[in-house]
């Protein structure tokens, strides 16, 4: 009788997974414990059962429909048997093997409905941000709300859509609708309370170091979200979190200067927010490149050296490579071919720009367009292989301008970009060589659609999942880039796919439009040896 209740017991109640600290330090293989699998970054899986011999042989395990979703653009974590996705205000925990629901937190009505990437874990809590930028704590076990922080003014603009950070004793958030003439920030709170720990502005006050370079512009609505999750050294102490463009978006002249901390990627100390050392990608942005792309930390020898890197395929169009100790520039190449705005990356890390290159009331072409050589969705670099792996668009826009004031309510974008219906755009997934920036191989895509945004794993098997701009998700030699497997998923893919394992048998997880798959390799079923025996009679 015993047995039988345990037993009872374990199939009401729900699957719960505790997370410590130490478990984000050292993951197991198994899990997916952060939005980009680890610390680091890397969208890279230690797991190896999925293979370039018997990719041939992967299937869909379950399906897990999210109603009324739209544009998914979650990253499922997976701790210990459960899964987490979000889509707009919502949580839900899924059993991984099987798709079930276990429980469904839906965030009180919001005045914002933006897209939702996912959350954070650690110990018995769930981490999510709301669309109305309340950063909420959930129990693990019964997705009750432990405690709500609203952290943004929504009647300044804000919202909010990331995944957001969890390290030791601390969640990491920032905020979005910097094209809309806020004033980015990066906030830390307590993990247990809720209580916020420091904030670190993005846009410096007046006086302090770095207001110099806006002409005297107003911070308070100069842009520089902090929209995308950042990365985490715990040797360093340091947070890894880049920047948003600077606002108005299209038109520079009325903020002259570099605009910082705009288009950077930022090294702030993890217990005061102070700020250790910045980049800037592209000073003085003119055409929407913000740095929110994944800044990806990897320790290897690097040009014959030891090194603890960051590297960057930013939305310029160039990949980068800095020493993340002190923010050194070692590298910077195109990782894309239709880039006409600058000729190439100075020694001391600014851009060596082409003249006349801004945004004009009657046009100008400009390579990249203002999606980005990249954006938002996930790279990974495998270290078995070195090579970084992105996925890229060479496109060229139209870029216009012009002065308008900056009105409350209003976006403040001076204008914008458009397509050019002659030069269509077209995304590659691209391998690029750390060690001196070459493309080593490339797949091109069949379409180009923008509204399919989708990103990169790669894993210890010798494979890089993708999923492309017409709704398929794809697996590639990670040494030679040759197509391997692919699966229609019939939607439009907006987010990265990753990878988990339970009992020993690996998945590959992928949100799509409005459904979440799951793949493992086949198995065939085997009959009983009674059975065996009857069909044999």
């Amino acid at each position: 009788m015993k047995k039988f209740l345990l037993l009872l017991l374990g199939l009401v109640l729900p699957l719960y997974a505790q997370v410590p600290y130490q478990h984000l330090l050292k993951p197991l293989a198994e899990n997916w414990l952060t939005y980009q699998g680890d610390f680091t970054g890397r969208h890279f899986s230690l797991l190896k059962q999925v293979t370039t011999d018997n990719i041939d042989q992967l299937v869909p395990q379950w399906v897990f429909h999210v109603p009324e979703a739209k544009r998914l653009q979650t990253i499922p974590v997976v701790a210990d048997g459960v899964m987490y996705i979000t889509q707009t205000n919502e949580v839900y925990a899924l059993d991984a093997r099987t798709g079930r629901a276990v429980w469904h937190y839906v965030s009180p009505k919001t005045k914002n409905n933006s897209p939702n990437r996912g959350v954070a874990v650690l110990d018995h809590r769930v981490f999510f941000v709301n669309s109305d930028a309340h950063l909420i704590a959930l129990h693990a076990r019964t997705g009750s709300v432990l405690w709500d922080t609203p952290y943004a003014d929504l009647e300044k603009g804000y919202f909010a859509s990331l995944s957001p950070l969890a390290i030791n004793g601390k969640v990491i958030v920032g905020v979005s609708n910097g094209d809309c003439g806020v004033r980015g920030y990066l906030d830390a709170y307590d993990a247990a309370t809720g209580k916020q720990l420091w904030r670190f502005w993005t846009v410096p006050g007046p006086g302090e170091p770095g207001s110099e370079t806006w002409g005297g512009h107003p911070p308070e609505y100069s842009g520089a979200a902090t929209w995308m999750t950042g990365t985490y050294d715990p040797e360093l102490n340091l947070i890894f979190w880049p920047t948003g463009n600077p606002a108005p978006d299209f038109y520079g002249e009325s903020r002259p200067g570099d605009n910082l901390y705009s288009d950077c990627v930022l090294a702030l100390d993890a217990d005061t927010g102070k700020l250790k050392w910045h980049f800037q990608f592209t000073p003085h942005d003119t055409h929407d490149w913000d740095a929110t792309e994944c800044p990806v930390l990897i320790d290897t020898v690097f040009q014959g050296k030891p090194r603890k890197l960051l590297a960057q395929a930013n939305r310029n169009g160039f990949f980068y490579v800095l020493d993340r100790t002190n923010g050194q520039m070692l590298m910077a190449k195109p990782f894309v071919k239709k880039l006409n705005w600058a000729r190439g990356i100075l020694p001391n890390g600014r851009p060596d720009l082409v003249p006349d290159m801004d945004p004009t009331p009657t046009g100008k072409r400009v390579c990249p367009g203002v999606v980005g050589g990249t954006n938002y969705f996930s790279p990974s670099f495998n270290p078995g292989t070195g090579l970084f792996y992105v996925m890229a668009l060479e496109e060229c826009d139209l870029y216009t301008s012009s002065a308008r004031p900056y009105t409350k309510g209003e976006c403040y974008e001076g204008t914008g970009a458009d397509p050019i219906p002659s030069e269509p755009g077209q995304f590659f997934l691209r391998a690029v060589d750390i060690q001196n920036g070459e493309i080593r191989w490339e797949i091109p895509m069949v379409a180009f659609e923008t509204a399919a945004w989708p990103g990169t794993v790669s894993t210890a098997g010798g494979l890089v999942f993708f999923a492309d701009d017409t709704g398929y998700l794809s697996a590639a030699d990670a040494r030679t880039g040759k197509l391997l497997w692919h699966f229609h998923t019939g939607q439009i893919v907006t987010a990265s796919p990753m990878t988990y394992s339970l009992a020993g048998k690996q998945y590959v997880a992928l949100a799509t439009a409005t459904d979440v798959f799951s793949f493992a390799l086949f198995e065939p079923v085997r009959p009983s040896p009674a059975l065996i025996e009857r069909i044999a009679d």
